[in-house]
C-alpha cells in the first residue's frame, strides 16, 4: 500500500514537473538579447552621474556616499541579529541549496541558473580588482558606524558580490515563473525586485558596502541572470541535469553543502542557515527515492 501511494505520488509529481518545465521553457523563449539594453543603460547612467559629480576616483566615490552610507547603516543595523541572518541569503551556497527542490520539479531552470552563477563571480572579481574601492571599514573610523559580523577592510568594495548573487538568482527565477497577466506580472516584478533590494541592502546594514556598491551589484546580477538564460537557450550546455543517472552526483553535492552550512550555522549562530539545510535534506530524500525506483 505504501509503495503504491509513493508511486502514485511520484506519477503526479511527474505530470506537475512537465507542466512547470513547459511554462519555464516558454517564458525563457521570450527573453531576447535586447533585454540587456536597460541594465546596460542603467550602468552607463550611473557612470555619467559619477562623472558629473567628480566621483570617478575612489576618493570621490566614497565622498558622495558618506552621508547616505551612515544614514542607511544606522537604520538597518538596529536589528543586528536579523540583518546578519538575512545578509547570508547573498551567499551562493545558501541560495543554491535553498533551490535544490527545483531539481525535482523544475529542472529546466538549472541550466540558466548554473551558467548565471558561473558568470556572476567573473563579473564581480573584474570590477573589484579594476576599481579597488576601499570598504567602509578601511575608509571611516570604525566607531562611527555599525559593523556586524566582523570588519571587512579590503579594497574590493565595488561591486557587492552578495547583491550580484541575489539578483542573478532572482532574475533567473523571475523570468522562469513570470505570469502572463499584465497586472500580475507587474506585481510579481515589483515584489521580486523589492525583496532583492531589501536583502542586498543588508550589506550596508552590516557595514560591508556603500549604497552604490549594492545598486551596481544588483544591476550586474540582473545582467548575469539574463545572460544565463540567453546562453542556455543557444547552447543547452546543462540539459543533462534532468537525467536520472546523474542523481547520485546531486546527492553527494547536497550532502556536502549541508555539512558546510551546518558548520557555519553552529559556529556563527546563524539560524537562517537551517532553512536551506532542511530543504536540501528533503531534496536528498526525494532524489534518492526517485533514483532507487529507476
Amino acid at each position: 500500500m505504501t509503495t503504491y501511494m509513493l508511486d502514485n505520488f511520484l506519477s503526479i509529481n511527474s505530470e506537475r514537473k512537465n507542466l512547470i518545465n513547459t511554462k519555464v521553457i516558454n517564458n525563457y523563449s521570450k527573453v531576447k538579447p535586447s533585454s540587456l539594453f536597460l541594465p546596460a543603460f542603467s550602468l552607463l547612467s550611473i557612470t555619467i552621474f559619477l562623472y558629473l559629480k567628480g566621483a570617478l576616483s575612489a576618493t570621490g566615490y566614497i565622498r558622495i556616499q558618506k552621508e547616505c552610507f551612515y544614514a542607511v547603516n544606522s537604520k538597518l543595523s538596529q536589528l543586528p541579529n536579523l540583518i546578519y541572518n538575512l545578509t547570508q541569503v547573498g551567499d551562493t551556497l545558501f541560495f543554491l541549496s535553498f533551490l535544490t527542490i527545483f531539481i525535482l520539479y523544475a529542472p529546466k531552470i538549472w541550466g540558466p541558473l548554473i551558467i548565471a552563477t558561473i558568470l556572476s563571480p567573473m563579473l564581480c572579481i573584474v570590477p573589484k580588482n579594476l576599481f579597488q574601492i576601499p570598504r567602509p571599514a578601511a575608509s571611516f573610523d570604525n566607531s562611527s558606524f555599525v559593523i556586524i559580523g566582523g570588519a571587512l577592510s579590503g579594497h574590493n568594495s565595488l561591486p557587492s558580490g552578495h547583491a550580484i548573487t541575489i539578483f542573478t538568482i532572482l532574475t533567473v527565477l523571475l523570468f522562469a515563473f513570470l505570469p502572463k497577466n499584465r497586472h500580475h506580472k507587474v506585481l510579481c516584478i515589483a515584489f521580486i525586485f523589492s525583496t532583492g533590494l531589501a536583502l542586498a541592502f543588508t550589506r550596508v546594514g552590516v557595514g560591508a558596502h556603500y549604497p552604490l556598491d549594492v545598486i551596481i551589484g544588483c544591476i550586474i546580477g540582473y545582467i548575469c541572470g539574463l545572460s544565463g538564460i540567453l546562453i542556455d537557450q543557444k547552447y543547452k550546455i546543462w540539459i543533462w541535469v534532468d537525467n536520472t543517472k546523474y542523481d547520485p552526483i546531486f546527492v553527494v553535492l547536497l550532502l556536502a553543502s549541508c555539512v558546510v552550512l551546518a558548520i557555519r550555522a553552529i559556529n556563527e549562530n546563524l539560524t537562517i542557515l537551517y532553512l536551506p539545510i532542511t530543504i536540501s535534506i528533503i531534496s536528498i530524500s526525494k532524489i534518492a527515492y526517485k533514483y532507487a525506483k529507476k
